[in-house]
C-alpha cells in the first residue's frame, strides 16, 4: 500500500490551518500543522513533507523567509510550496515565485480552488464530473 501524501499547513491562523486541514484530508493528505516559518522549519527537519500550504505574513518567520530557508536546506524541488496569502500585488507573487514557490493562491480559498491548484501540481487527480 502506498504511504499517504503528506501536507503541512502553515499560517498564524488556527481558523486557516482548521479550513485547510479539512479540504487535505479529503484527499487523503496526512496533515500537520506550523503557526509560524520557524515552526514549519523545525517540522520539516524532523520529516520533510510532499507538500508545504505557506501563509506569508506570519510572526517570528514570515512566509518568504521561511520559503528562502527551505530552498536553501532542502533544495529546489521538495517539498512542494504552494503560498497561500492575502498578497495579491504581481511583484509579490513574481518574488514568492522567484523564491522557489511552485504555487500561489489566494485568500480566502475554497475546496475548489486548493483542489485545482493540487490537480496542477500532480498531487491529486483529477475528479471526474458526476
Amino acid at each position: 500500500m502506498e504511504a499517504p501524501q503528506t501536507c503541512l499547513v502553515v499560517d498564524d491562523s488556527r481558523v486557516v490551518r482548521k479550513a485547510a486541514r479539512r479540504i487535505l484530508e479529503r484527499h487523503a493528505f496526512q496533515v500537520s500543522e506550523a503557526e509560524d516559518g520557524q515552526q514549519a522549519l523545525e517540522s520539516c527537519r524532523a520529516s520533510l513533507p510532499k507538500l508545504v500550504l505557506l501563509d506569508w505574513n506570519m510572526p517570528v518567520m514570515d512566509g518568504l523567509e521561511f520559503l528562502k530557508a527551505a530552498r536553501a536546506e532542502f533544495g529546489p524541488d521538495e517539498p512542494v510550496i504552494m503560498l497561500c496569502t492575502t498578497e495579491s500585488e504581481f511583484d509579490r507573487i513574481v518574488t514568492a515565485l522567484g523564491a522557489g514557490a511552485q504555487e500561489y493562491i489566494m485568500k480566502p480559498f475554497d475546496d475548489a480552488i486548493l483542489t485545482g491548484k493540487l490537480v496542477q501540481l500532480g498531487l491529486v487527480a483529477e475528479e471526474a464530473e458526476p
